[in-house]
């Protein structure tokens, strides 16, 4: 069905087992300097919880701002809650975290090394997430580090985008970080501490999507993805930095150029922090750029953003990465909006960084070195970990 219709968004609703929320305010907030201004406004706002969620948590500036503004809170009695990924931060030390701690702060690890858990040992929590009193969530791509916050050395700031959510979504945000905060506390979230009434006059059409990993890889992320694809009738406009679409999103892809839809990509250039995943991306470009697609490369820095546009009605913003790591193996969580001025708003966000990448054509694809070619091979192999 059209996806502008109630019946599409009815089996959207189905197919991804997630309600829409038929009220919100949300606020792109793209890069750094705009994003983390935000959410430590938030947290130094809190009144009654903090829970913050995420892969990435690295010691540096950005980290100690985050930090000394929840123990703050934690002292005021505010209960604060961490869920860290045991492997993408495990450069946080506990030792890091000790004045939160000692304040009554509360910081666990997701999936740490365990005799028991060898065999899941690849299952990482790759949410970025944080929500203040259960009425202000923060959703997107980026963690905690100062890579998004002042650059590092000789790599400047990465491009990332957050979105500030209030509204009913917001519950359903809550509700994702309860389901591992349970995992790795054994305790479950139910006071209104966490869960409070919202009214939010601003209407919109919102739906949160969690997903974990499934024996076929088939996670409610990767149907979501599918679905609006396949809804596609004008325009798809995707930002990922890891690009590596299996058979039947490649083929879904392909199948919107040759109905009419214009089909952007944009990823990371030279800047890429994972250059073996860049190549191996860049090797899987050819049946986009012959079906006639464009494909774009981001050259002033890495760009971390995961956003996708359909039709500029859909948008959907979150931690899912267009790789099988995503789709199959994380834990991610993505907002799902039909609102035509979120959506629009993104697609300009989406204009200013193309006149900031180089389009590659399929002259240059099938010209690249064989230097590169030679560094595809060797991704391929690695392709269901990157």
């Amino acid at each position: 069905p059209p996806n502008d219709s109630s019946h599409f968004l009815f089996l959207l609703e189905s197919l991804v087992d997630a309600k829409a929320n038929r009220s919100g305010d949300l606020e792109v907030l793209p890069n750094g300097p705009r994003f983390y201004p935000a959410v430590l406004e938030a947290i130094r706002s809190a009144q009654r919880s903090v829970n913050l969620e995420a892969y990435v948590f690295q010691k540096g500036e950005i980290a100690r701002l985050y930090l000394e503004a929840m123990t703050e809170r934690a002292r005021a009695g505010v209960q604060v809650n961490l869920v860290l990924d045991a492997f993408g931060s495990i450069g946080a030390t506990r030792s890091f975290f000790r004045p939160l701690v000692e304040a009554g702060g509360k910081v666990n690890r997701y999936n740490g090394l365990t005799w028991y858990s060898l065999l899941r040992m690849d299952n990482r929590t790759h949410r970025e997430l944080l929500i203040v009193d259960g009425k202000i969530g923060f959703i997107g791509g980026a963690g905690v580090a100062d890579q998004w916050y002042t650059g590092t050395q000789d790599n400047p700031r990465w491009r990332d985008t957050l979105v500030r959510v209030q509204g009913e979504a917001v519950s359903n945000l809550q509700a994702t970080f309860a389901e591992n905060w349970l995992q790795v506390s054994g305790e479950l979230l139910v006071d209104d501490a966490y869960f409070p009434q919202i009214d939010c006059p601003h209407p919109t059409t919102a739906l949160v999507i969690n997903s974990t990993p499934t024996v076929g890889g088939s996670t409610r992320a990767r149907v979501l993805f599918q679905i609006l694809l396949a809804s596609a009738r004008h325009t798809i406009s995707i930002t990922t930095p890891y690009f590596l679409p299996d058979k039947s999103l490649m083929r879904e892809l392909c199948r919107a150029v040759k109905r009419g839809v214009k089909v952007r990509i944009l990823v990371p250039g030279r800047k890429s922090d994972h250059m073996v995943t860049r190549s191996t991306s860049r090797g899987g470009y050819g049946p986009l750029l012959k079906s006639g697609a464009a494909v774009f490369e981001y050259q002033p820095a890495m760009i971390h953003a995961k956003i996708m546009c359909i039709d500029d009605l859909w948008a959907v913003v979150g931690s899912t990465n267009f790789d099988n790591r995503s789709f199959g193996i994380n834990d991610e969580v993505n907002l799902a909006v039909r609102d035509a001025a979120v959506a629009m708003r993104l697609e300009s966000d989406m204009v200013n960084d193309l006149q900031q990448s180089r389009q590659i054509s399929l002259e240059d694809w099938r010209h690249r070195p064989v230097t590169e070619r030679a560094t595809e091979l060797l991704g391929w192999v690695f392709e269901r970990q990157q």
